[in-house]
């Protein structure tokens, strides 16, 4: 017979593992929806502005912008790095000249005059006194004349082998090349500056008979430079040895690769 509905109603339990799963609930859903949304938004913003920056020169990188003149840094215990001035364009009797009224200005031209005075003309009467025309003071040129004629004359061109003029003995190579490794302001101002020069030098005779091989050797050259006429001049300059690094174990060139390498490789001009 049907129930009452005054009596009352029985429920079932059932167990745990076998109770229906409740319906999920659309809100849990929507904060991760938000999220995910907006991290596809933000990533999709920094591919635009990464691909919108590739092609935009970094700033001041122009001809003639100060980035051009800074110097990069050096790494840590590597010492002063290259500047970015550019070598000066003109010469006069195959020496750099017309150098900037600056102190790199003053670095460069030592390094180019040291060069000049380290070379294989300074053994040749002639092309020495065209050298020291041609880099020095007015007012200093009869001293440097003298002095450079006795320590380049004389005993010197003998004890390299060489004849009264310079010249090396038939069938061998005279070699006399400064190489700067690097250069360092020790006092500037507007009309005298004082730079020293660490030097590498060639020196030698190469060829199959030679008595005096080609050495090295390393020097640090100090030159009082003094400006005049619009440029800077050599007042005077002095030369102590080393600092020399350890040499290397590295096998000595034969006598035709020292000469081949003397007739075909050229030096440079040198900036700051």
């Amino acid at each position: 017979m049907p129930l009452s509905d005054d009596q009352p109603h029985t429920r079932t339990r059932l167990p745990v593992g076998e109770q229906p799963s409740p319906q999920p609930s659309l809100r849990q859903s929507r904060p991760l929806r938000t999220l995910l949304t907006v991290l596809v938004v933000v990533t999709l913003l920094v591919v635009a502005i990464a691909i919108a920056n590739r092609g935009k020169p970094a700033t001041g990188t122009g001809t003639g912008g100060s980035a051009d003149r800074a110097a990069p840094s050096a790494a840590s215990g590597a010492g002063p790095g290259p500047s970015g001035d550019q070598p000066v364009g003109t010469a006069v009797n195959g020496i750099a000249a017309g150098f900037p009224h600056t102190d790199q200005g003053a670095q460069s031209a030592a390094a180019n005059y040291a060069v000049a005075i380290g070379s294989a003309d300074m053994f040749r009467t002639d092309s020495r006194h065209t050298i020291v025309a041609t880099i020095a003071d007015p007012g200093a040129a009869a001293t440097l004349q003298s002095r450079l004629d006795q320590g380049f004359g004389g005993d010197t061109v003998t004890r390299y082998g060489l004849d009264a003029q310079g010249r090396a003995p038939k069938g061998l190579t005279f070699v006399s090349r400064t190489v700067p490794v690097g250069t360092k302001s020790t006092g500037y101002t507007e009309t005298d500056a004082k730079v020293e020069v660490w030097c590498t030098g060639l020196t030698g005779l190469a060829g199959e008979r030679s008595v005096q091989p080609v050495t090295t050797n390393w020097f640090t050259l100090t030159l009082s430079l003094h400006w005049t006429g619009g440029d800077w001049k050599l007042a005077d300059f002095t030369r102590k040895s080393g600092p020399a690094p350890m040499p290397g174990d590295q096998q000595a060139a034969t006598a035709d690769e020292m000469v081949g390498a003397a007739e075909q490789f050229g030096g440079f001009r040198y900036a700051r």
